[in-house]
């Protein structure tokens, strides 16, 4: 149990890493990129959210859409489960940690809208994962965001004192890293066998 636990994780983070594999919270992952510190704590902030969204959206899907067969709510539920989520980790921050709060201005309400924790919980029904591996995806996808975002800062953070050629400066070199970033994740897959 342990062991497919361990496997699921690592499968989750590096080998279908949902930024780097399925180009799936890009908004963020280029927005909020350009510096470290703003990049690790979206990253934090979205593991948080997408740790607690899976146990939660498995407990409805199985003990209520399930149940009752309302399956074809899925959507509308999940949606509802990650907006709640997301507010309440809004306020949290807001009032803690104001200073960070402000440096994270728009992007943080959009994590209500990254396609990644919606494809998250989907995959959890897909998948037919238990609670318990539920929870471990849940957290697995969002560290493999997290470590996304931040090796895309750090890269970026150094590129401000290259000499990095005018016509690429922006969103094209930016663009190019991440397809690299995507194609060493993707052989990531080839050389750990998981499921």
């Amino acid at each position: 149990m342990v062991k497919e636990l361990i496997l699921v994780f690592i499968a989750t983070v590096l080998v279908n890493n949902f930024v780097l594999k399925y180009f799936l919270g890009i908004c963020p992952f280029l927005g909020v990129s350009d510096k470290l510190s703003s990049a690790i704590s979206m990253g934090f902030a979205t593991t948080f959210v997408m740790t607690i969204t899976a146990p939660v959206a498995w407990l409805i899907n199985n003990y209520i859409l399930v149940k009752f067969n309302l399956p074809f709510l899925q959507y509308v539920c999940f949606i509802i489960v990650i907006a709640s989520l997301v507010q309440f980790v809004e306020m949290v921050i807001k009032k803690f940690f104001p200073l960070l709060h402000q440096s994270m201005g728009i992007y943080l309400p959009l994590i209500t809208t990254n396609c990644a924790i919606l494809f998250m919980t989907l995959q959890l029904v897909l998948k037919d994962y238990s609670l318990i591996k539920s929870m471990v995806f849940g957290f697995g996808a969002g560290v493999g965001f997290t470590l996304a975002i931040t090796i895309m800062a750090s890269i970026r953070e150094e590129l401000k004192f290259q000499d990095v050629p005018e016509s690429l400066k922006g969103p094209g070199i930016t663009l190019i890293i991440a397809g690299i970033l995507a194609l060493i994740f993707v052989g990531l897959g080839g050389l750990i066998q998981v499921k």
